[in-house]
């Protein structure tokens, strides 16, 4: 080896030795920033159960073992609300504490499995707090908005739609108008009620009842002193609504339609063949989730766009319809499939499929749960459009960070996790039963039964 060789060598050798070090001294930094950073444990598990505003709520809060660290979560299943907190204080809670809040994947598993019978709507619900709020603490960590963690956005805001019904096409017709004048391009249209008729018995509350007979579809006096829904004449004034809107508004609106399971399948396939010429955005739940295997018929005799899911438990529910490409949106409730960490991957299979998504986010969803599903669609590329989500009132005071509403489209507020803050104190001046009358507050937050004239039960 000559002088200038062995030089390099030695050089080379040096080299490598200092890159060496430096690595080592890297990996040691590293080492201690992660040993100045535990892991947090959850130290409490708390529900806080509030109505607000018509529903009753259920939102889990995460109390983790460092100072200031908590995040919260939405539970609610608002015709078995009590169930669900049950479910969280006396099974969740105690299979929860002193674990870390890292592990979201592990921890929903854990929690779905500990009942061994499992995709049931308490169960379910129970999780799904616990989920969405063990994101809403790895968000406040890290210190950006849980969509980020999710690969960031897709879009900068997310549109939503407006709902317009009323006891004549002309009353619909203004309803829309107005919902327009406010910015909204989709709007969701009924006859008096949701299926194009009314729940009835005095339900009130986020969607509606206590309408005439003539609203809830027709004017047969019923064989029971019960509601009455009359399927037939309900599709009929829904043709006429469509009708008129088209007539007077054209097609520069999208129109859609609540159907809620209430028809037998080959009423349901008829009325989405008649709609095909409204050139409609969706027509949501035309079927039961009972009757999913008629889905294959409606897609082959009709192009209406469908979305369905809001019934849906169970991974065995939505993924044949999404694979087999029978549904064009899919409409679970987020919470009632176990939170954010399931309907993400409902989102991921859909996509591929071309499925869009379209969570179900009526009244009783708690603002903690329309943030998290606006943080969903903000990060989803195939978000379709989204249901609620403006919250006001004294809504809006217990749930401080709301997203805020222009031009048909809801925006975050990218504040860290789900930007959400609760006055629980606010909360507690709410509690379940607050102006509930008549039946719901009969039925501790539940829903009685709708029927036929006959007396059949109507499946709502």
């Amino acid at each position: 080896m000559n002088r200038r060789a062995m030089l390099r060598t030695i050089a080379g050798t040096a080299a490598a030795g200092l890159s060496t070090r430096r690595h080592l001294l890297a990996q040691e930094k590293a080492a201690g920033a992660v040993r100045g950073m535990p892991t947090p444990k959850i130290k409490d598990v708390i529900v806080i159960a509030t109505q607000p505003a018509g529903a009753r709520l259920s939102v889990v809060k995460i109390v983790t073992d460092q100072d200031g660290l908590f995040g919260y979560g939405c539970a609610t299943f608002t015709q078995r609300a009590e169930l669900v907190n049950l479910a969280v204080e006396k099974y969740l809670k105690p299979l929860l504490i002193g674990k870390p809040t890292n592990r979201i994947e592990d921890t929903w598993q854990m929690c779905y499995d500990s009942s061994y019978w499992r995709n049931g709507p308490v169960l379910n619900n129970a999780i799904s707090g616990v989920d969405e709020a063990l994101w809403d603490i790895k968000g406040r960590q890290a210190g950006m908005p849980v969509y980020e963690l999710w690969g960031g956005k897709c879009r900068e805001a997310v549109q939503t739609f407006a709902n317009a019904g009323g006891a004549e096409p002309k009353d619909v017709v203004e309803g829309v108008r107005q919902a327009m004048a406010r910015g909204y391009k989709h709007v969701r249209v009924s006859a008096g009620g949701f299926g194009g008729g009314g729940r009835g018995g005095g339900r009130g509350g986020p969607e509606g009842g206590g309408e005439p007979a003539a609203a809830r579809g027709g004017s047969t006096r019923g064989l029971h002193e019960g509601p009455v829904f009359e399927r037939g004449p309900a599709l009929r004034r829904m043709l006429d609504v469509f009708t008129a809107c088209r007539k007077e508004l054209g097609f520069e609106v999208e129109l859609m339609h609540d159907m809620h399971e209430r028809y037998d399948p080959r009423q349901a396939i008829r009325f989405v063949k008649d709609c095909e010429q409204f050139k409609l955005y969706f027509l949501e739940d035309p079927l039961s989730p009972e009757d999913n295997d008629w889905f294959r018929e409606m897609r082959a005799q009709c192009a209406t766009p469908i979305a369905m899911g809001e019934l849906f438990n169970s991974p065995h529910e939505w993924t044949p319809l999404i694979t087999g490409r029978l549904i064009d949106f899919i409409r679970c409730h987020v919470s009632q499939v176990g939170g954010v960490t399931v309907a993400r991957k409902i989102a991921l299979l859909a996509e591929p499929f071309g499925v869009e998504t379209a969570w179900h986010g009526p009244g009783d969803v708690s603002p903690v749960g329309h943030t998290a599903q606006l943080h969903l669609d903000l990060a989803s590329y195939n978000f379709g459009i989204q249901e609620g989500g403006l919250i006001g009132g004294v809504s809006a005071q217990i749930f401080k960070g709301c997203a805020t509403f222009k031009d048909g489209y809801l925006w975050a507020n990218d504040g860290p996790g789900w930007g959400i803050e609760v006055d629980e104190k606010l909360a507690a001046k709410y509690p379940y039963g607050t102006n509930e009358q008549g039946e719901r507050g009969r039925l501790n937050g539940g829903w009685g039964d709708l029927r036929s004239p006959d007396g059949t039960v109507i499946k709502q």
